[in-house]
Protein backbone atom coordinates (compact mmCIF):
# COMPACT_ATOMS: atom_id res chain seq x y z
CA UNK A 1 0.00 0.00 0.00
CA UNK A 2 1.42 3.01 -1.09
CA UNK A 3 1.35 6.32 0.96
CA UNK A 4 0.05 9.26 -0.90
CA UNK A 5 1.40 12.62 -1.13
CA UNK A 6 -0.95 14.60 0.37
CA UNK A 7 -1.06 12.04 3.35
CA UNK A 8 2.68 12.63 4.08
CA UNK A 9 2.27 16.42 3.84
CA UNK A 10 -0.48 15.85 6.38
CA UNK A 11 1.61 13.98 8.35
CA UNK A 12 4.56 15.95 8.22
CA UNK A 13 2.68 19.35 9.06
CA UNK A 14 0.64 18.12 12.15
CA UNK A 15 4.31 16.53 13.87
CA UNK A 16 5.79 20.12 13.11
CA UNK A 17 2.93 21.96 14.40
CA UNK A 18 2.75 19.83 17.03
CA UNK A 19 6.75 20.21 18.17
CA UNK A 20 6.53 23.83 18.29
CA UNK A 21 3.42 23.66 20.32
CA UNK A 22 4.56 21.46 22.90
CA UNK A 23 8.08 23.41 22.89
CA UNK A 24 5.82 26.91 23.40
CA UNK A 25 3.84 25.12 26.20
CA UNK A 26 7.46 24.02 27.55
CA UNK A 27 8.50 27.31 27.61
CA UNK A 28 5.45 29.38 28.72
CA UNK A 29 4.62 26.48 31.46
CA UNK A 30 4.91 28.52 34.44
CA UNK A 31 2.99 31.45 33.19
CA UNK A 32 0.42 29.28 32.03
CA UNK A 33 0.06 27.42 35.68
CA UNK A 34 -0.20 30.68 37.59
CA UNK A 35 -2.92 32.13 35.06
CA UNK A 36 -4.97 28.72 36.08
CA UNK A 37 -4.18 28.01 39.53
CA UNK A 38 -4.07 31.21 42.17
CA UNK A 39 -1.25 31.95 43.81
CA UNK A 40 -3.12 31.48 47.44
CA UNK A 41 -5.19 28.23 46.33
CA UNK A 42 -2.14 25.61 46.97
CA UNK A 43 -3.30 24.21 50.35
CA UNK A 44 -7.05 24.80 50.47
CA UNK A 45 -9.55 23.20 48.15
CA UNK A 46 -9.96 25.04 44.68
CA UNK A 47 -13.71 25.21 45.06
CA UNK A 48 -13.98 26.59 48.50
CA UNK A 49 -11.16 28.99 47.22
CA UNK A 50 -12.08 32.65 48.40
CA UNK A 51 -9.77 35.34 47.25
CA UNK A 52 -8.92 38.49 48.59
CA UNK A 53 -9.20 42.08 47.43
CA UNK A 54 -5.77 42.29 46.85
CA UNK A 55 -4.93 39.76 45.02
CA UNK A 56 -8.11 40.47 43.17
CA UNK A 57 -6.88 43.77 42.28
CA UNK A 58 -3.48 42.29 41.79
CA UNK A 59 -5.15 40.01 38.89
CA UNK A 60 -6.92 42.86 37.76
CA UNK A 61 -3.68 45.26 37.10
CA UNK A 62 -1.64 42.47 35.67
CA UNK A 63 -4.58 41.78 33.41
CA UNK A 64 -4.99 45.59 32.17
CA UNK A 65 -1.38 45.44 31.31
CA UNK A 66 -1.78 42.07 29.27
CA UNK A 67 -4.57 44.28 27.72
CA UNK A 68 -2.56 47.41 26.94
CA UNK A 69 0.64 45.38 25.58
CA UNK A 70 -1.45 43.67 23.28
CA UNK A 71 -3.03 46.76 21.85
CA UNK A 72 0.18 48.33 21.77
CA UNK A 73 0.83 45.43 18.74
Amino acid sequence: MALNKDFLMGFLSGTVVGAVGYRLYEQNGGQLQRLVQPQGALNQNASSYQPSVEELVSQKERLEDMIAELQVK
